[in-house]
């Protein structure tokens, strides 16, 4: 009878369900609106309305908090605003905004959560909150900028005068890794880490600079008409995005979601009316701009898409991968047109002609492929910068084709038959490159997170441009020509050191003469400008 009654009491308990313990912030939530939601709904966005809405998410307390109003009742998820948002069918108002909604099971979980009364729950020592600041970015080290700027004799001490430089501790600065011009050359747009600076090249000074960009900028690009400039990033393995601002007050339109992983490249249709988008997700994906909505998604590379480039006609797209290939897609039908293969390495970049009768494509194998869109045969190999080549582009008129180089140079060729024509000495590793609208200049950023500006006919050096993430409001940077014209904003100015071999000197009596705004403007606009005349 023992036996019986205790085996009866072990069934029972077996057959009985245990009640699952309720979610918890920390624990079940904020993975959730980590992966999906603080990309915008973040404590360092709230200021900036057109991007969080006045809402974070990104801490337990902030979540309570709501915006303007709550958006949370626990115990009451029908009456919250949190979770209808994430269940509304109007699909412009419906969360994550521009992106897919979240799954069924992931939406349960927060219905659950807010029914079961939104515990907070225990904090994880090791979580990692976007609220929480990050530690401060200590800047030690040096970057040098040298000038030709000759001091007169005896002006700081004894001996022969030598040239000046100046020095910043400002460094490390993030790689330059986007640069493109607007279609009238008057803007030129950088991208970083975290920022993506426009530069008025009238008044060689930033016009704006944008902090609600998304991880690093892999790509920024000006529609045609340049009312538009799309900046690309994400979040690694998480999130890719695309985000649209209009160029007439830098307001932040719109946010193109839904790629799986970092947006690595965007083309605009020389209409301006689609956009390409090519991802690390392994998709390359074209977007209606009126509409925002994804036209098509091509899956064709089996690897990581580095590049897209639309035909001039718009009729067809080309794609570059890690998967060693080319392909060639129409991009009306999407039907896959043409795979160029043979590449040993990554095809980090890929450019179309203005004209439509070639395509060339670079990468980890440093040669430059010439191909015929047409039969994708390979119409010539051309070797150049030895090692990787991160970027290649077409002058407008067609005439010229440029590339960027790990080898610390910008290559130009002979748009016609491939034959190099200039080599440019930068410096640096060139990540970015864009050439002007009137063909008579080259913008290259490179790994030291500087970009310079040179004549494409007389491969002279015009200026170099520095920016940092903007003090409070106001931009952080630097404008400086070869000649040791400078001009610079105030926190810059004040840790800037003038030195000569080595040595500091009087920095009041350097910048007296060389802080011209005018002629710097002349340099950026490549017109020449005369020595730095310390007898004036």
């Amino acid at each position: 009878m023992y036996r019986y009654a205790l085996a009866l009491v072990v069934l029972v308990g077996f057959a009985l369900p245990s009640r699952a313990a309720d979610p918890t912030y920390w624990q079940d939530i904020f993975p959730v609106f980590r992966k999906h939601c603080t990309v915008c709904h973040k404590d360092k966005f709230l200021k900036e309305l057109d991007v969080s809405g006045g809402l974070a998410l990104d801490s337990y307390a902030a979540t309570l908090k709501g915006a303007k109003q709550a958006v949370l009742q626990p115990g009451k998820s029908a009456d919250s605003a949190l979770f209808k948002l994430l269940v509304i069918q109007d699909e412009k108002k419906r969360m994550p905004q521009g992106d897919k909604p979240l799954h069924e099971e992931t939406i349960a979980l927060i219905r659950r959560w807010i029914d079961s009364g939104a515990k907070e729950g225990a904090k994880p020592e090791s979580v990692a909150t976007d609220t929480a600041k990050p530690p401060a970015v200590t800047r030690k080290l040096d970057v040098l900028l040298p000038t030709s700027a000759v001091p007169p004799k005896d002006l700081f001490g004894p001996g022969a005068p030598q040239k000046l430089d100046l020095a910043l501790k400002v460094g490390p600065l993030s790689p330059i890794t986007a640069v493109a011009f607007s279609p009238d050359g008057k803007l030129l747009a950088t991208g970083s880490y975290g920022l993506a600076t426009v530069w008025d090249l009238e008044k060689a000074q930033p016009l704006k600079t944008l902090t609600n960009v998304l991880g690093a900028v892999n790509c920024l690009r000006f529609s045609p008409d340049g009312t538009l400039l799309a900046v690309a990033g994400g979040q690694p393995s998480a999130r890719g995005e695309v985000r649209l601002y209009a160029v007439a007050d830098w307001k932040l339109l719109t946010t193109l979601g839904g790629h799986a992983d970092v947006v690595a490249s965007v083309a605009f249709r020389a209409d301006g009316k689609v956009l390409a988008t090519g991802s690390f997700d392994k998709t390359v994906r074209t977007w209606d701009v009126a509409t925002c909505k994804t036209l098509q998604t091509h899956s064709g590379h089996s690897d990581f898409v580095y590049a897209v480039a639309f035909s001039p006609d718009g009729t067809a797209l080309v794609s570059a991968s890690k998967d060693r290939t080319v392909k060639l897609v129409d991009a009306v039908s999407g039907k896959s047109l043409l795979t160029f293969s043979g590449m040993d390495q990554d095809v980090l970049t890929v450019a179309f002609s203005p004209d439509g009768k070639q395509v060339v494509s670079s990468g980890l194998e440093s040669q430059l492929f010439w191909w015929n869109p047409k039969t994708g045969e390979r119409v010539r190999r051309q070797a150049g910068h030895g090692v990787a080549v991160h970027e290649v582009a077409f002058s407008k008129d067609g005439k010229q084709a440029a590339s960027a180089g790990a080898d610390r140079t910008v290559r130009l060729w002979n748009g016609d038959n491939g034959t190099l024509t200039q080599t440019i000495q930068v410096g640096s590793i060139v990540y970015a490159l864009a050439l002007s609208p009137d063909g008579k200049r080259v913008a290259a950023g490179s790994f030291d997170g500087l970009v310079r500006l040179y004549d494409i006919t007389s491969m002279r050096h015009l200026a170099t441009l520095l920016s940092l993430p903007p003090d409070g409001e106001k931009a952080n940077w630097l404008a400086q020509t070869p000649e040791g014209y400078t001009a610079a904003s105030e926190p810059l100015t004040g840790v800037a050191q003038w030195r000569m071999a080595g040595k500091s000197v009087a920095g009041e009596a350097v910048w007296g003469v060389v802080r011209q705004e005018v002629s710097i403007a002349k340099a950026v606009k490549g017109e020449t400008v005369s020595p730095v005349n310390f007898a004036k």
